[in-house]
């Protein structure tokens, strides 16, 4: 059976509704996943006439009951203010409901009633303007999944990113890279792939310095710290290599010399992934009880209600959720 994702629909302001309508009758979608979309379902009846698209929308209670094979299943949660909605605009009663669908969505994933979860954009402003105490997706899954430090991996085509840092300077970023940090996320991110399904992965260390600091001209954290790290890990047992200069270790990562790379921060691997393709680089949050891909993108209010959103990374989203989704669940069992 196809694996069943759930699918929050986001800030009903922001380009979700739109992007998750169009994926809902994508084939890419519909030939590798079921979905269950948890949602405002006026809203989403809106978005798909914005995209012009017609999912057959079908609404079912919180243990699935109602469900219907082929149909856009929904849970609708009917917590929009209709007559004060607007598209584009942060709006407090939005921001509530975006957090709203997350919850739900996490619950049912958590207790085995959906496989994974693929998740539309949600907005910072909308979120602390409707009273939620959260800044963002990785922070709101952190504690409702009660788990404390959640992994980042990017993923576009073959090429798979972990990150040892995220929104940090580029100042502090530097001054996080130290033995024990490294080596406690080679151990995680080769954790995190062996749940995915990757036997025995491989895990390459970007190097932080040009050239990798040059034994010390440019720079000592490679000798200093990352060497160190990469060493010790070897001794316990980790597929580990490095540190490979980051100008070149992303390409042949691409190409398979490795099945992923741990990038010291954020624009590092940003970049490199982004430029491979911008629209199929996916966001995963591991670590956690439950599985998550998201797409790389905003809310885009400058363009929300206009149909002008590409749906093509929910797509990609939803399908590398499916594609994760038994695997990771039964490496968890």
């Amino acid at each position: 059976m196809k694996p069943l994702i759930c699918a929050p629909m986001g800030d009903p302001a922001g380009v979700g509704p739109e992007i998750l309508a169009a994926s809902l009758v994508d084939p890419v979608v519909t030939d590798v996943a079921r979905v269950l979309v948890v949602g405002n379902t006026e809203i989403m009846k809106r978005a798909s006439a914005i995209m012009n698209v017609s999912p057959d929308f079908n609404e079912v209670g919180e243990n699935l009951e109602g469900w219907r094979d082929g149909a856009a299943n929904i849970l609708n949660l009917d917590n929009v203010d209709l007559a004060g909605f607007a598209y584009g605009k942060v709006q407090a009663h939005c921001g509530k409901a975006a957090f709203e669908y997350i919850k739900k969505s996490v619950e049912l994933t958590m207790a085995g009633k959906t496989d994974a979860l693929a998740t539309t954009p949600i907005n910072k402003e909308s979120l602390k303007a409707g009273g939620v105490p959260y800044i963002g997706h990785t922070e709101i899954l952190g504690d409702l999944t009660g788990t404390k430090d959640p992994l980042t991996m990017f993923q576009v085509h073959s090429l798979r990113v972990f990150f040892l840092t995220r929104h940090l300077s580029l100042m502090d970023a530097c001054r996080a890279v130290k033995k024990d940090r490294v080596l406690d996320y080679i151990a995680r991110c080769s954790e995190a792939m062996r749940l995915l399904g990757i036997d025995n992965p491989s895990i390459v260390v970007a190097g932080l310095n040009p050239h990798c600091g040059e034994h010390g001209l440019f720079g000592n954290e490679e000798d200093v710290e990352i060497v160190p790290a990469i060493e010790e890990a070897k001794k316990r047992g980790f597929n580990v290599h490095g540190p490979n200069p980051a100008d070149s270790v992303f390409h042949f990562a691409l190409k398979g010399a490795w099945d992923s790379v741990l990038s010291l921060y954020h624009d590092q691997g940003h970049i490199a992934t982004k430029m491979v393709d911008f629209e199929r680089t996916i966001s995963l949050t591991l670590g956690m009880p439950i599985l998550r891909t998201s797409v790389d993108h905003g809310t885009a209010f400058d363009i929300a209600g206009k149909g002008k959103a590409s749906p093509v990374s929910m797509v990609e989203a939803i399908r590398l959720a499916a594609l994760y989704a038994y695997s990771f669940k039964r490496a968890n069992v």
